[in-house]
């Protein structure tokens, strides 16, 4: 097998399973009971917190523990009751909460980076919340960030001279990105930010949510009070120390990463043949975004598929619906664009043979259509 969409899920590491086992089996304890036992599970939840804390310059407090990135996302959006705004090419659990709460969308250039003139245009004294990720899914763009929260630091003064308490968030889903980037929400100057152990070895279904201090949030659901009253319900142990073994050795491995990617990237780019690449700028190593105009992207992923190579339209989510990809339409494809192209996302289970042999196969799929086609 050559795996090549890992921008839709990773294999859970080894060391990441070995970490969590023995807290489905002994130690299984309920972390708000009263023994000893419960105690120290309840102790080990939290120092695994913690180690998720300070990959990204946060404290234990400031993180709450949800069930994925669309929980956290979801969560995020209950900061306001004002309006908001959101990057058009946004994940479909951002995109359709901001819909909910009226948001407009913020537009992009053709590589997918934010239009900070259209943000401007489009800022009132109404806003309360802009949702802008910091890696994109099925392009793997990069967000100057850094540069949104300078701006919105400046609409904060202004506000503030002329006696407008109205506050204004900024928030960032940044599932793709603990991966490959040094994550640091001061650096970043995100009040918000998302995260998720599906992208980075860990275990599906586990996230989280940094929340700064100066931000109020309302529960999603309530109970037993677990996660500071914001995410109640009996905390998932096994889920979050796995989540803590994955951000570590994410961190250990990060440069090396980003030296192999690049150079898988570099490989497969040079090897493939009548192709345009739709990602040029900005973007993750890791992702590889193709067209092949004229082409049913479709096809060859079930070509491929058939040699033992997994690629992906895009979002897995949009994909498994046959949605057209709105990340692709928002940078101007075409509809004929938009279907000929094809994701690839590069991974610890890839190795540089594979990169040549994947090269190999979508050639020999792109002809086959070709002529099928002629």
């Amino acid at each position: 097998m050559i795996y090549l969409d890992h921008a839709a899920a990773t294999p859970i590491s080894s060391r990441v399973f070995d970490a969590m086992k023995p807290y489905f089996s002994e130690d299984f304890f309920n972390p708000s009971a009263a023994y000893l036992p419960a105690k120290k599970v309840a102790s080990d939840y939290e120092a695994a917190k913690r180690v998720i804390a300070h990959a990204i310059g946060a404290k234990y407090s400031d993180l709450v523990m949800t069930a994925g990135a669309t929980e956290a996302n979801n969560l995020a959006f209950n900061a306001t009751d004002g309006k908001v705004l959101y990057l058009i090419t946004e994940h479909d659990s951002v995109r359709k909460v901001a819909e909910q709460h009226g948001g407009a969308p913020i537009n992009v250039d053709k590589n997918g980076r934010i239009l900070l003139d259209d943000l401007k245009s489009k800022m009132t004294d109404e806003i309360m919340l802009i949702s802008v990720a910091l890696v994109n899914n099925e392009l793997g763009t990069i967000q100057p960030l850094s540069e949104i929260a300078a701006y919105i630091r400046e609409v904060r003064l202004d506000r503030l001279s002329r006696g407008i308490k109205q506050p204004l968030y900024l928030h960032s889903d940044a599932s793709q990105a603990l991966n490959l980037l040094n994550v640091n929400v001061a650096r970043l100057g995100v009040d918000l930010l998302t995260l998720n152990a599906a992208k980075i070895y860990g275990p599906k279904a586990v996230g989280a949510l940094y929340v700064s201090r100066d931000v109020k949030l309302s529960p999603l659901s309530v109970g037993g009070g677990q996660e500071m009253g914001l995410r109640s319900g009996t905390e998932n142990v096994p889920g979050v120390i796995g989540f803590a073994k994955a951000v570590e050795e994410t961190c250990k491995h990060l440069n090396g990463n980003r030296k192999k990617y690049a150079k898988f990237k570099q490989i497969i780019l040079s090897e493939l043949k009548d192709y345009e690449l739709i990602n040029k700028k900005h973007s993750l190593d890791s992702f590889v975004v193709l067209c092949y105009n004229g082409i049913d992207a479709e096809r060859l992923v079930f070509l491929l598929e058939d040699k033992g190579v997994y690629v992906s339209t895009g979002a897995a989510c949009a994909a498994s619906k046959g949605e057209k990809s709105h990340v692709l339409a928002a940078i101007g494809l075409s509809d004929s664009e938009i279907a000929g192209s094809l994701r690839l996302t590069f991974g610890e289970t890839n190795s540089e043979e594979q990169i040549h042999e994947a090269a190999k196969f979508i050639n020999e799929a792109v002809e086959t259509e070709r002529s099928r086609h002629a």
